[in-house]
Parts: C-alpha cells; structure tokens; sequence
C-alpha cells in the first residue's frame, strides 16, 4: 500500500476528509448562529501557531461546516420560495437561459433560468434566484429571455423508487419551477449571453458532434452511441441502448472520466512531441486543452474530476516533483467542494471520487496477486523465452492489470449502484476486458475525426465509418453480456421482513392503475399503468422492489391508461403468466399488445366471473365480473372484478375503473362482497362507490384514484365526506400517493408514501 505508507505527503487526502465530515454534519444540523463562526476563528488561531495537523483538519472542517450551514439554510431559493407560499402564482420572469436545453417528448425544453428580474401581482423586482423553466419554444444557452408562466413547487416523488427531482434541484439552490403553458407566452430578447467560456464549450459541442455524425445519419442510434462516448452526451443515446451498459458495468463510457481525458492527453502529447515543443510548454498547452474538454463535455462530476486531478499531475512534472495519485483526486475533491458544498451529495461526485480511489488503493496489491499466480520462475533466464512464450507472457500481463483496475472498480462502484439504482454487476468484471478496449479506439477515432475535418472532410468520413463498426461491434457485445443469466440482479434494500402474508402496493399514476401484489410465491402485477409513466415510475419501481421476474400480469381491461406500460412490462419481466379479461373491446392499444404478444410466441388466459387463480398456497384471487356473456360498449363497465381472499377471507377488493352498473350488478349476483380494503379507479362517468354497494362491502378503508382534470376523474367532496361519515378510512391518491397495505393473519396496517400517514385496523 504504497499511497497510505507515503501519508505524511498527501495532506489533501486529511483535508479532503475534514472537508466532508463538516460537510455532512452541517446538512444534519445546520447552524448559521455567531457560535460555528468564533469556533472557527479560535481553530484558524490553533491551526496557526500550533504545529499539529489535527487542528488545521479541525479548522478546515469547522470552516465547511459554516460554508454549507449558509449555503443550505438561507438562500436566495429559499427566500423567494416563502415569499411566493406553497401555491401556484403567475409570473412574469426576465433572465438567462444557464443550463443546455433538454428537449422532452411532448414538444417543450427544460432549462435553469437565472433570474435577473420576477413580477408577481404587478410588483416587480429584481432578483437573482435559479428557477427550473420548462417552454415550449426553442432555446440555447446564454439567450436572454421575458417568460409568463406559473410559478409553483416542484413536484415531490409520489411513489417509491420514482427519482427525486425536487431534492436534485434543491441541491443546486433551485426551489420553484416556471411553467411556461404556451410558445407566445415567451420570447427571446437577446442571443450570446452568458459565460463566454462556457458559450464557446458549447458551440464547439456542436461542431464537433456534427462532425463525429457525418455520414452516419442512416444510423442514428450508432451515432448517439458515439457522440455519447466521445463527447459525453448521455442524452442523444436512446434508452432501449442505455440500459443494457447499465446492466453491464459499462454505462460510464457514457460519462467523460480519466479513461476519456486520459486519452486526450495522450494525444496532445504526441502533438507537443511532434511539432518539438519544449517539455513545459506541453504541460501549459495540456492543462488548459483538458479543462476546455471538460467544459465541452459538460462540466459533469467526473470530467471536472479527471481534467483537475491531471492537471495537479501534469502540474508536479512542472515542479520537478513526485505526485501521489491519492493526493491529487483528494486535491480535486477538496476544490470542488470549496466551488459547491453540495457536490458532495451528488451521485456522479460519489461514484468518480469512490471508485477512482478504489482503484488507486486496490488496482497494484490485486495486480501483484494475479502475477504472482503466472509469473515465470525468477531464476530462469529471459533470454530462453521463445518468441511464443514472450507474447504469451505480455497477453498475461495486459489481462492482470486490465482485471485488477475492473475488479477494483466494480468493488468501488458496488455500494452505491446497489444503494442508489438496486443493481448488482457481476459481468461488469468481464464486459469491461472486452468493451474497454474498443471504445479506447473509439474515442481515439473520433478525436482523429475532429483533427482531420478541417483538412480532409474525406479522411473524417473514414475514421467514422471505422468507429460505426467498432461501436456496432460494442453494442453487440453488451447485450449479449447483459442476457447472461446470472449477469445483473437486482436487489431491494435490506429490511427486516415484515411478516405479512399480503403485501399490496397501488400505485400513484393518476388516472391510470398499477397494483404490485407481492406474495410469498412471487410477484403480481394488476394493470400497468400508462405508457408515458412506465420507464419513470413503474419499471423504476419494480426494480427498486427487487423483482427479477413476474409471476404473473392480470389485465383489467383496455383502458390505455391500465394496460398502456404491459409492453414494456412483458419485455422487461417476462411474466409467467399473463390474464387477460375475455369481454372485447376496441382499444387500439390492446390490440396492439395482442399483436406483440402473437408476435413473441406469448399466451393469455382468458377469465370471467368465476374464474380464480392462487398467488400463493393461502392467497388466491376470485374473478366476480364480468360474466362470459357479458357485453358493454363502454371499456369501463367491462372492467374485470377481482377478489383477494387470505386464509379463506375476503381481504381486498380491486374495482378498477367500475361504476354503478357493474356495483349493482354484483350485488344482485351476490348476497356476501365483504373486503376490509376497496381499491378503486374512477368510471368515466364520475359515479361510484355508491350507499348500496358500500353497505355490502363494508369497507375499512378504501384507495382511490383522483386527479382534478377532468372532473369526472375527481374525488367528489360530499362522497368523501360521506365515507367519514361512515367511519371509512379514504385514502385519496392526489394527497397520499401510492399507498402500502400488508395484511397479516389478525390485523392489516396501510401507509401512504406522501404524508406517511399509517392506518392499522383489525381483520374482521
């Protein structure tokens, strides 16, 4: 362990730490009162005359400690935030366009605005706050624009699993979002404005990417897999691609690090090389070439981190003086921090800085174990090595020291893919041997690209098409390591088990439905939901729950907004079982899964009232409706029935989207529809949940979907007033979120995820 032995010389590395200790404990219990501030004036006082490390530790961390404590509890954000209240306000916002326009599928552009002026209620002022905007109308870094929208909160997660926009944001100091409803509620004043540096990063991005893209337009997966390696644009590379790299270890091609920047580096230096540059002049030109390539890729964690750490190396070469790597990623933490306190919270920061200290701490001693398994006797003479066995010898050692640095990684990046994505990689430690390689050719490809273009348009287009085959060849070879079984999994946070024989989650999709009906034979899925909340809330979720694979799919009916996610539900979790309900319909969306489903060799069961299957040994759903005769023209009133039965009792009723049709033809069919939990939907027609039906059920609580627009989807207040009335717990999905109800052999207990509201009741 050659860094730690050499730890009197890396003082960066005990600063580095001291910086994050006061950084945590000021998010903890931030304290912006005179006392931090005199600690730290009697700290910088020791850490002057005392000659003692600790106490210069000590005052670095008592001097973040106040930075992040200012930083976090009083803030231009945070004021505007309370002056606005927690209800949406119109604004009129005149400012600068701060961040890269992300353009999204409904046509609008999301971007950070800096504020330079906000109207509210006719008064206007001006102001400095970041706002998150979102406008339907196209926009590029640094344009002034004049914005009327609604100022409001930013939307806080409703289901477990979903990502955390509102916290993201808040790490930046950005409070409220700017809805901007329509493209003539806005225009743009001015164009050019903003950092100049950062505006000539961007504008370089583009050349160089339509550059890297050149004469590949009939492939344009390829070619965002491309800019995505070279440039770092994780956003031009579709997500069907994305997700098996994740899968495999591989995704941080997509993220410019130390391989990338390495990479630049070394080229430049063969430029310096060529041309005869002085050794200093080299390093001069070097360290500004890779912070501007940082600025192109985007300023992301790990390329600030690469650019920064090479810098402080490349600077000791200046110096004439050794470099420990470990010191200088602690150097390239420690200014970051200084730059932003809140970095520190980032995911890309922790991932960087973790899994390179890995590898500088674990990479040698395993390199050193794997030789000394194939290592040659020591007394033999080199000399007698034919050719064969030399080549031999140099293929070893490639593939020790390419295993020790992917081990080493995998080990640093493992706590936090499991913690932050619930995925664990085994076959990273193999893809990456293979994919490495390559994409170091092809990120060597498409820089030889960017140097030829000015010259030679036609030795560009070569150097493309060479990194089309090379990239085809990449994504072949990462799904394929993201198909073998036993490859990637993943997990669920640790818990205690809860003991439930029942545990089922309704989740939060507004209109739509999906219920995860968790058993301890398996999984169950009841509808999926819309398609537009699949890959943000449904896939994320299941993941986030653990679930390799579905026991089973249950179809409601043809609703796009209950069945519109089973597509991608039957791709990514294959269910084992797939029940459908027999009424016909017209959805075009269901006829459109029939077909995919003919198309992958997929069956469904067909059921109707009467119809059950088991979920486990003691839980098994009962089909109440509709009959097999049974024909509606409204997709709701065909709506499937379903009860939950526990240990031979009716615990949960799944209503779907029913209305008083279907309720009053249950009950003349039947005399017994008791269920401690109603789960329901609303009817297009805005009536259900009526007295008679309620009387039957008898309810003690009851999940129910609401959403203002339209009014039929609503939760009517005189009906919710009347549950109280009867003593029903309601919980409505617009304030409580997805709801958790597990039920055990006596009692059964729900919780909504958005109040965290807990209702315990007895089984009847």
């Amino acid at each position: 362990m050659k860094q730690i032995s050499a730890w009197p010389r890396q003082p960066f590395v005990g600063l580095a730490i001291a910086a994050s200790a006061g950084i945590l404990v000021a998010d903890f219990r931030p304290d912006c009162s005179t006392a931090p501030l005199i600690l730290l004036v009697i700290l910088a006082g020791a850490a002057l005359f005392s000659r003692r490390s600790v106490m210069v530790y000590a005052f670095v961390a008592a001097g973040f400690f106040s930075v992040h404590s200012l930083r976090t509890s009083d803030t231009p954000a945070l004021r505007l935030a309370r002056e606005l209240g927690e209800q949406p306000r119109p604004a009129t916002v005149t400012g600068h366009v701060m961040s890269e326009p992300k353009p999204s599928a409904n046509g609008s552009v999301s971007f950070l605005l800096q504020c330079d002026s906000i109207e509210v209620d006719g008064e206007k002022k001006p102001s400095h706050v970041m706002l998150f905007a979102r406008w339907r109308h196209a926009v590029e870094f640094g344009d002034e624009v004049r914005l009327f929208g609604t100022a409001e909160e930013i939307a806080a997660p409703r289901n477990p699993g979903e990502f955390d926009m509102r916290s993201y944001l808040a790490r930046q100091d950005v409070r409220r979002q700017l809805i901007v409803r329509y493209p003539e509620n806005g225009e743009i004043l001015s164009h050019r404005g903003g950092n100049p540096i950062l505006r000539a990063a961007q504008k370089s991005r583009r050349w160089m990417q339509s550059t890297l893209c050149r004469d590949l337009e009939k492939s344009p997966d390829v070619a965002g897999s491309i800019s995505g390696m070279v440039l770092g644009l994780r956003h031009q590379t579709p997500e069907d691609i994305e997700e098996p790299f994740q899968q495999t270890g591989t995704l941080h091609l997509f993220a410019v690090a130390g391989l990338h920047v390495g990479i630049v580096a070394r080229l430049l230096w063969i430029f310096a090389t060529v041309v005869r540059l002085p050794r200093k002049w080299a390093i001069a030109l070097i360290i500004p070439a890779l912070l501007f390539y940082a600025a192109i890729t985007g300023l992301h964690t790990s390329s600030v981190r690469a650019a920064v750490m090479s810098a402080v190396l490349l600077a000791g070469f200046l110096v004439e003086r050794k470099v420990f790597a470990l010191n200088s990623l602690a150097a390239a933490a420690t200014l970051l921090l200084c730059s932003d306190t809140n970095e520190l919270f980032s995911i890309g920061f922790q991932l960087s800085f973790l899994v390179v200290a890995t590898i500088v701490l674990l990479a040698d001693p395993t390199f050193r174990f794997l030789m000394s398994r194939f290592q040659p006797d020591p007394f033999l003479p080199r000399s007698l090595f034919n050719t064969r066995r030399r080549s031999m010898q140099h293929a070893l050692l490639w593939l020790a020291r390419a295993s020790s640095v992917s081990f080493a990684a995998w080990i640093g990046s493992l706590p936090l893919m499991l913690w932050y994505y619930h995925l664990v990689t085994p076959i990273s430690l193999l893809a990456n041997l293979v994919v490495v390689p390559i994409a170091f050719f092809v990120l060597a490809g498409g820089l030889l690209s960017m140097v030829a273009a000015p010259f030679s348009s036609w030795l560009s287009v070569v150097f493309n098409n060479a990194n089309w085959a090379l990239t085809k060849l990449i994504l072949g070879a990462v799904h394929l390591f993201a198909q073998i079984p036993g490859g990637h999994f993943y997990l669920e946070h640790p818990h205690w088990p809860s003991g439930a024989r029942l545990e089922i989650n309704v989740l939060d999709l507004r209109s739509g439905a999906a219920v995860h009906v968790r058993t301890g034979n398996g999984d169950w899925l009841f509808d999926a939901g819309p398609a537009r909340d699949y890959d943000r809330v449904l896939r994320t979720y299941l993941r986030a729950r653990g679930v390799k694979r579905l026991q089973g799919l249950v179809l409601t009916h043809g609703d796009a907004a209950h069945i519109g996610g089973a597509e991608g539900v039957v791709l990514d979790f294959r269910p084992r079982q797939l029940i459908d309900s027999r009424a016909p319909d017209r959805s075009p969306v269901h006829r459109h899964l029939i077909a995919m489903l003919a198309s992958h060799d997929r069956g469904r069961k067909l059921c109707a009232a009467g119809d059950e299957f088991n979920l486990s040994r003691d839980v098994k759903a009962k089909i109440l409706f509709p009959s097999r005769d049974f024909r509606s023209d409204a997709a709701d009133d065909q709506a499937l029935v379903i009860q939950l039965v526990v240990a031979g009792k009716s615990a949960a009723l799944l209503m779907s989207d029913s209305g008083t049709a279907t309720e009053n033809l249950l009950l003349q069919k039947y005399h017994d529809l008791r269920a401690d939990i109603v789960i329901k939907g609303q009817h297009f027609s805005g009536n259900s949940g009526t007295g008679p039906f309620l009387d039957r059920v008898q309810p003690q609580a009851i999940v129910a979907t609401s959403r203002d627009f339209p009014e039929s989807e609503r939760i009517k207040e005189d009906w919710a007033d009347h549950l109280r009335a009867r003593g029903v717990q309601l919980f409505r999905q617009d304030q409580s979120g997805a709801v958790q109800i597990r039920i055990f052999g006596d009692r059964w207990e729900a919780k909504s995820y958005v109040t965290g509201e807990i209702f315990r009741r007895t089984s009847r």
